[in-house]
């Protein structure tokens, strides 16, 4: 069968963190014999060499490539294309992992959409991602209308046909960037670049020792120079103009005003900060005319400005005083709604001193050229704050918090300028975001696991994001459990902070479900349990309960369903099999359709005519457990006393 999928993995000395990279080719949907993997060793001295050849071996659709060590992964990467057999290539660090659907799905997006290079959405574990690329699908997308170019690392698959059309290679040689020069040509010269952004495709990790290539302290002279390469690639493919100065803003915004800014400038050393302001000033005048600058965000123009005329001081200054300058976003209410959840909250910019204001009647000052001193700059980010407050926006991100994969959900903002005194005001977001369980991951249903609810206020030129939280101390109670596309969403606060998250399919004691009682439980003259139950349900639900013998163990299992009862409550009815319950006592067990176990601290006693069912409450788990471990504690120590165990026998 002809192969659909070459990917291309450059190994050098990871170690352990190769595991969950091989791991995640061993689980792809694609089937074996449609996708192979080309690791490509670049003179590993670690155990990997051997580990590579034992699992190629056991796998015939994984091949090694074992080479000498070229110092970066320009050429394994080159090595791997040119030994690949498949329609398309795709490129995959040895310390990062894909989602077991990733391969299956780029292929089919590319092929449907006929493109030459396909995106696949980035999940960054501790390493950040170009989160706004992947809001939605992009089916047909270019430089010119989509941030294509906010996502340069080589994690892309490209159709084979054109690489070998264009002769596209990646720099070799001890370099930094050759990644960058490699996918912009790529984008540049596609006839199609599709973005699919509902589904995590790769997780872009960061490793436990920091060992990763791009969290390593770089040489300001070399990798300056190899920037320049990339600026060549962007002047070669356009034309002077708005596009052209459009792409160069990336590299003025990422590489050098995203790093003369706030903590990450502060926490270099003073001498390796002015080293990289010489080489960045340096860029800035030889390749970056008017135009790139002018359409950056108000904040980052300050630092561009700041960058070009060479004030090291005022750069350190405005660093110190606007890593201060956060947005805050309080949760004001949350309740289920038909099998959602809205969640209500309002936003705001805050500084060291509280809330941010601004003087709407102030005159506007000028915005061109780097400000004078802290105060101007100050006054010309609350006139940009004020001026265009009706385009400020609030999303709210659901972050999955064992892989990071973020999702946005649908959020209806409103822009209310609350008075604060003296003539100023406070610019407040009101946002009232629709999370629905089934579909909130991209158009399917949350995994199980911990979600916590993350707000990216764009304001002012601003755009930061921070936890949904804290909440305040007085704030309505959260909403119960939902049962919802069959999993159990738990909102909640967090201990530590009171942040907002949820829990899906994790959480049983925290569920309400162990303070029911008897009075919320009854069995009728039919035998028909019936249990009112702390738990929002859409509609009706079918699910199970499980009674099992307190005695024997001996389980039967009956169907039910749950109704609801109100936004906050729901009806569990099952018909009980009262032949087979008679003269025994039963635990109770309510089994949603995924096969969770929601145990009920409710007992059936059963007597020795039929319909005599009493419901009764059974001791709870933590206290068994509390009772049993005092037992032991008791008998030890008797046992110490003693050295024997004494049994006193009733005559």
């Amino acid at each position: 069968m002809p192969v659909k999928v070459s990917v291309v993995v450059p190994v050098y000395n990871p170690g352990p963190y190769i595991e969950e990279c091989v791991a995640s080719m061993l689980r792809q949907t694609l089937p074996p014999d449609e996708f192979e993997v080309i690791f490509v060793d670049d003179g590993s001295t670690d155990a990997t060499p051997a580990r590579l050849d034992a699992l190629a071996a056991e796998h015939p659709h994984i091949s090694v490539i074992h080479q000498e060590n070229s110092g970066w992964s320009g050429k394994p990467r080159n090595v791997g294309i040119e030994a690949s057999r498949g329609e398309f290539v795709m490129f995959v660090d040895n310390d990062d992992h894909l989602g077991d659907e990733a391969l299956e799905r780029m292929y089919a997006y590319g092929v449907a959409n006929d493109a030459d290079v396909v995106v696949g959405k980035m999940a960054g574990k501790g390493r950040p991602v170009p989160v706004e690329l992947f809001r939605r699908n992009r089916p047909r997308a270019t430089v010119a209308d989509a941030p294509l170019i906010d996502s340069l690392t080589p994690h892309k698959m490209l159709r084979r046909a054109f690489l070998e059309r264009t002769g596209l290679r990646f720099p070799e040689g001890r370099r930094r960037l050759e990644d960058h020069v490699f996918v912009t040509e790529a984008y540049l010269r596609a006839d199609n670049v599709s973005v699919l952004g509902d589904y995590v495709c790769y997780y872009h990790v960061k490793r436990e020792d920091a060992a990763n290539a791009g969290f390593q302290r770089f040489e300001p002279v070399g990798y300056f120079k190899n920037l320049r390469e990339a600026l060549d690639v962007v002047e070669r493919y356009t034309e002077p103009g708005p596009l052209r100065d459009r792409l160069l803003r990336r590299w003025l915004r990422v590489e050098m005003v995203e790093r003369m800014s706030g903590r990450r400038l502060l926490a270099m050393p003073d001498d390796y900060r002015r080293e990289l302001l010489r080489e960045m000033h340096a860029v800035v005048v030889e390749r970056f005319g008017p135009g790139v600058a002018t359409g950056l965000r108000p904040d980052q123009r300050i630092v561009a400005a700041l960058i070009r005329e060479d004030r090291y001081d005022d750069l350190v200054a405005y660093a110190e005083w606007e890593t201060g300058v956060r947005p805050r976003a309080v949760p004001t209410a949350v309740e289920w709604q038909e099998g959602t959840l809205r969640v209500r909250f309002t936003a705001e910019y805050h500084g060291p001193d509280g809330a941010l204001t601004v003087d709407p009647d102030a005159p506007r000052p000028a915005a061109d050229g780097a400000p004078a001193d802290l105060t101007e700059a100050a006054r010309r980010l609350a006139a940009a704050a004020a001026e265009g407050f009706e385009d400020a926006r609030a999303d709210l991100v659901l972050r999955d918090r064992r892989t990071a994969a973020s999702f946005f959900q649908p959020v209806e903002v409103t822009r209310e300028r609350v008075p604060a005194g003296d003539g100023r005001i406070r610019l407040v977001l009101r946002g009232t975001a629709t999370v629905d369980p089934a579909g909130a991951a991209g158009g399917a249903a949350l995994s199980g696991g911990l979600w916590d609810a993350y707000v990216r206020v764009s304001l002012g030129g601003w755009t930061k994001e921070c936890r949904l939280g804290p909440a305040p101390e007085r704030a309505a109670a959260l909403p119960p459990a939902g049962l919802v596309a069959g999993r159990v969403v738990l909102p909640y606060w967090t201990k530590r902070y009171r942040n907002f998250s949820l829990d899906v399919n994790r959480a049983v004691r925290s569920l309400g479900l162990h303070r029911l009682t008897p009075a919320d439980a009854a069995v009728s003259d039919t035998d028909v349990l019936t249990v009112a139950l702390p738990l929002h349900v859409p509609d009706t639900t079918d699910v199970a309960v499980r009674l099992t013998d307190t005695a024997s163990g001996r389980a039967l299992d009956r169907a039910a369903v749950l109704t609801p009862a109100d936004g906050a409550h729901a009806l569990l009815e099952a018909a009980l099999p009262s032949d087979d319950l008679r003269n025994t006592t039963w635990r109770t067990d309510l089994r949603p359709s995924d096969g969770r176990v929601l145990a009920l601290p409710l007992l059936l006693r059963a007597g020795r005519t039929r319909g005599a069912v009493e419901v009764t409450r059974g001791a709870p788990a933590g206290l068994l457990r509390r009772v049993l471990r005092g037992a032991r504690r008791l008998l030890g120590a008797v046992r110490g006393r003693t050295g024997r165990t004494t049994t006193t026998r009733r005559a």
